[in-house]
């Protein structure tokens, strides 16, 4: 599946059940790993599950094995490797604390930095 569609599968699947604040990040230029992260917030350790819960069955659905599937247990922060897209279902409090998106977008930043003085 291309990564795109693969992004808007994952963002269906987490608007669909109410996932706050859901961002969208390219990092293929700053990782082999993945080619993009989706982040969003849940309001409850329920929430979060439901919602990752919600992305493995859509990607199962449509054909996308996902690789793995961690932090079910907790319920703070679920991570769904799709290979291509990382998801992230987080609590409001564990977003704020670990702040993915400002340290991709300072990375993506200080490699861009570096490469133009190359």
């Amino acid at each position: 599946m291309e990564t795109n569609k693969l992004i808007d599968l994952v963002v269906d699947a987490l608007a669909n059940l109410k996932g706050q604040d859901i961002e969208t990040l390219d990092v293929s230029d700053m990782t082999i790993i993945t080619d993009a992260m989706v982040i969003v917030s849940g309001t409850s350790s329920r929430h979060v599950r439901s919602l990752a819960d919600n992305v493995v069955m859509k990607a199962k659905d449509s054909g996308h094995q996902p690789l793995g599937v961690e932090g079910e247990q907790q319920g703070d922060w679920i991570l769904v490797d799709l290979n291509d897209v990382l998801v992230h279902v987080m609590l409001p409090k564990t977003r704020d604390f670990y702040n993915l998106e400002k340290l991709w977008k300072i990375s993506g930043s200080a490699r861009r930095a570096a490469q133009s003085r190359s």
